[in-house]
């Protein structure tokens, strides 16, 4: 029979897939003889038997009355118990951080009876035991009955009113009592029932209520947002009640054992006495900052110290902590590895390694490649003295600058349309998910580091800035005031997550650290940060197989890519080359209809070719550089049928007829595809128009010539695109061979593969061909038979809100259907052709997913666009070291 329930002394973090994050650490915490309230784990398989069949797993009511009642033994109480009774809090606690997307429902097993046995129990404060008792009514109501939490808010807001005061801390005993009455009566009025006073029926349908917000649409949304798969459900955990909220000696907190934004070792963390947890990470009211619990409660401070310092070593990392004490007395309630910023992550891993914690192939597994690409966004350009208006707490760094927005609702839907949008709110809760994905960056006049908003901003490399105590933000009149100036929605400002500071209107951007690093401006050693990143990358760079190339087009391009780390230009796409001044020589190439016509044309094309070919040589002087002949859809050359025909007809009805543009036509109306991407482009638009190609090979071949003359090492690679036959690269080759031949040039010719055909039949391919790159976007569009252009608006949201897509197939590659096609081209193509030298150009090579697909799969390098070369040197490096096992952590 099926084990669904675990004590937390029956667990650790080897069973974290069935116990959960929360749940598997709890349990380590135990083992460690650290201080945990009793407590249980139902485990992801209960969750997902419930979430399959809409009831609970049989014999899941019984284990846990099993360990409800070890529980109690444990805690010297019992649940439902008048004089003495035992409370617990149930938390959710899934295999991955989410944090506060899912649903805690604190003080269970509060009631009518029991209320006062609480007040005895704690000295007869009946003040804390209404307060417990409204908290249970609200998150009840809230969770378990969908009661809308505002209704509970207003309510709370009229008796804080009533009273003169603006501070829970304000009202009493009498009327926390009363207050309860109101939540009662708001329960009754919108689910047609009291609020329940069986215990173990509140238990039971806030686990339930649990499972049930692994499904809820901000915890889908975080999931889709961080890649976390949807099918692994939650655990929740059953905890027995210990209070922060029990008077000055009282309180809780977050901790940090490293500062989350920079990485700095140190004390860092958030406190509030006389406050339960959920009032710290909702940034409800102001915290004060860890160091001062030393002076409020020196002996609970040195306990918490050296429990950090023991779970630091233990976890071999920056731990994230949750902790309550009730009258002096130190529980754990959660630790966790903590989320942190892309550069603490970057300084915390090389500072592991020097005090001799990890190696350099773990630190290289703690870093990702989307982190480093945060790093590589610019920061604000100070040197005009932009007019600073409020500084608050730098919780997550960066840049952003945007329109002010109040509701997170009309922020994703103004950023949806273009507008680069600021969320403004007093503070943030898990129903702004949408707005906080969409902002530029959040902004609170509430809360701290530990606040939500913070926490799920580092989470996700937004810029943000928490608890500027100066913004009176009124939401319902769209605008905040600060010194006696009003923003309001619609204005810009821009906030500066790496101080905290908040400035009016736009404020201009400068390169980040780490990328003047990577232009060769800054030395790794004049920054921690960009030593670290320096160093880590050196790293990958020596254990990485994959070699990383980029796609450049210019020879800026192809100078910024070599600075940034790349070993060639794994794709020239000539015919943007071919746009701009020179769209004339093409047109007059596509309406030439005599061979005269067309070679006065490709003669004028060929020392232009030749030229940009030559300073891309230069650029990457000694490196190879992969020029794949021209490959556009034939209507890009062209302007379109409509419009020319209506210009035509215009003309021709004034008696002007213009003898070019009718020409054009005539072409235009010729050459006509109802569908350009599938027509006459790549090989095949080689192959119809004589001499084309031969012109490209020639110009490749000057090039290569008149660059050796002046001792530029050059290494050409000629790549024929579209190819899905044998015989259409059999005879480019067989072109490009006689022209090359006389001039002594050598150069490797090769193909993409990015028509399924060719993939399917690579073995043949390989017969005729040096190397292949995969051009894994045309194969995603021919593989699942959509034009991106056309779909990504159309439907491709609702694949994503459906589960159908994880991630769009256009930006992570997609490993069963196109990965598939993939693998059997290498293996078919050098089954044929044992050394065929094997690379991907497709954007997907920059993704940093795709690229360790990539490695799997056996290719050689991944090309990308310059600015990413970074990012895949590193996925390249981290890839090599997964493959090899020595991913620990």
């Amino acid at each position: 029979m099926t084990k669904y329930v675990y004590d937390f002394a029956e667990g650790g973090m080897e069973l974290k897939d069935l116990l959960g994050g929360k749940g598997g650490n709890l349990a380590e915490m135990v083992r460690l003889g650290l201080p945990v309230p009793p407590g249980f784990t139902v485990t992801t398989d209960a969750c997902r038997a419930y979430l399959r069949t809409g009831d609970e797993p049989f014999g899941l009511a019984d284990e846990i009355g099993l360990h409800l009642e070890r529980l109690e033994r444990q805690a010297g109480r019992r649940l439902g118990d008048t004089a003495d009774p035992l409370l617990v809090s149930v938390r959710s606690g899934a295999k991955f951080s989410m944090p506060g997307m899912m649903e805690t429902i604190l003080n269970v097993g509060l009631t009518d009876a029991t209320v006062a046995g609480l007040a005895g129990q704690t000295g007869g404060d009946a003040r804390f035991a209404w307060d417990s008792y409204r908290r249970l009514i609200q998150m009840y109501g809230r969770t378990v009955c969908d009661v809308p939490g505002d209704r509970f808010d207003a309510a709370l807001d009229a008796a804080k009113a009533a009273k003169g005061t603006t501070d829970d801390l304000g009202l009493d005993a009498a009327d926390l009592r009363a207050l309860v009455g109101t939540y009662k009566d708001i329960f009754r009025a919108h689910t047609g029932r009291d609020f329940p006073q069986d215990p173990r029926e509140q238990l039971d349908r806030s686990i339930r209520a649990v499972f049930q917000s692994w499904n809820a649409e901000r915890a889908v949304l975080y999931r889709r947002q961080e890649h976390i798969p949807a099918d692994l459900g939650t655990a929740v955990n059953v905890v027995a009640m210990v209070f922060g909220n029990l008077g000055a000696n009282s309180g809780t907190g977050v901790a940090f054992t490293r500062d989350p934004a920079t990485g700095e070792p140190g004390v860092y963390g958030d406190y509030l006495a006389n406050a339960q947890g959920e009032d710290v990470v909702a940034g409800i009211r102001n915290t004060v900052p860890l160091q001062a619990l030393e002076e409020l409660d020196k002996p609970a401070y040195d306990e918490l110290m050296a429990i950090m310092a023991k779970l630091e070593e233990h976890y071999r990392d920056l731990c994230d902590i949750e902790f309550t004490i009730e009258r002096g007395k130190l529980w754990m309630l959660q630790t966790r590895v903590g989320k942190r910023t892309a550069a603490a992550a970057f300084v915390i891993a090389a500072q592991l390694v020097d005090d001799g914690v990890i190696d350099m192939d773990e630190a290289l597994t703690r870093v990702t490649g989307a982190q480093l690409g945060q790093l590589m966004f610019p920061a604000f350009d100070l040197s005009g003295d932009p007019e600073r208006i409020a500084t608050g707490i730098a919780a997550s760094p960066g840049a952003a600058v945007g329109a002010v927005v109040f509701d997170a609702r009309r922020a994703a839907r103004l950023a949806a349309g273009g507008t680069a949008v600021i969320l403004v709110r007093r503070e943030t809760n898990p129903d702004d998910l949408p707005g906080m994905i969409a902002a530029q960056g959040i902004l609170t006049s509430r809360g701290g580091k530990t606040s939500h908003a913070a926490v799920v901003a580092r989470g996700m490399g937004k810029t943000c800035v928490c608890g500027a105590e100066d913004l009176d933000v009124n939401v319902d009149a769209r605008r905040f005031t600060v010194a006696g100036r009003v923003v309001s929605e619609g204005d810009v400002v821009s906030i500066d997550g790496t101080t905290g500071r908040v400035y009016l209107g736009a404020v201009p951007v400068q390169p980040s650290p780490v990328v003047r690093y990577f232009e060769g401006t800054l030395s790794p050693g004049a920054d921690p940060l960009v030593a670290a990143v320096d160093r880590i990358l050196g790293h990958a760079d020596k254990v990485r197989r994959l070699a990383v190339r980029a796609n450049a087009d210019t020879f800026d391009d192809a100078a910024r890519a070599r600075r940034f780390g790349a070993q060639g230009i794994g794709l020239c796409r000539t015919e943007h080359m071919f746009l701009g001044e020179r769209r004339p020589l093409v047109e007059r190439l596509i309406l030439a209809r005599t061979d005269e016509n067309r070679d006065a044309a490709l003669a004028e094309l060929l020392p232009l070719q030749r030229a940009d070919f030559e300073r891309l040589f230069q650029a990457m002087h000694g490196l190879p550089v992969t020029i794949r002949l021209i490959d556009p859809p034939l209507h890009e050359f062209l302007p379109p049928l409509d419009e020319l025909s209506v210009k035509v007809a215009l003309a021709e009805s004034r008696g002007e007829p213009d003898g070019h543009d009718r020409a054009l036509l005539d072409a235009v109306q010729r050459m006509h595809e109802e569908n350009p991407m599938l027509g006459l482009r790549g090989v095949r638009l080689g192959l119809v128009v004589p001499g084309l190609f031969a012109m490209q090979i020639r110009a490749v071949a000057e090039a290569t010539l008149a660059c050796r003359a002046r001792g530029v090492a050059v290494h050409p690679e000629i790549m024929v695109p579209l190819v899905g036959a044998v015989q259409e690269l059999e005879a480019v080759r067989e072109e490009a061979l006689r022209l090359l031949g006389p001039l002594g040039v050598r150069a490797r010719i090769g193909t993409m593969i990015e028509v399924p055909r060719a993939a399917l039949t690579a073995g043949e391919i390989a017969r005729a061909a040096d190397f292949f790159s995969f051009g894994t976007n045309d194969l995603t569009q021919m593989g699942w038979g959509f034009s991106r252009d056309d779909v990504e608006g159309a439907f491709f949201a609702r694949y994503l809100e459906l589960g159908i897509f994880g991630v769009s197939p256009f930006e992570s590659i997609d490993r069963d259907g196109v990965g598939r096609l993939v693998r059997i081209a290498v293996e078919e193509g050098r089954r044929t052709r044992p050394d065929l030298h094997i690379g991907v150009c497709g954007e997907h090579g920059g993704d940093p997913a795709s690229i360790h697909f990539f490695h799997e799969a056996g290719l050689d390098y991944v090309s990308c666009s310059p600015f990413r070369v970074p990012v895949a040197r590193l996925e390249a490096g981290r890839s090599a070291v997964a493959a090899t096992g020595s991913d620990t952590r």
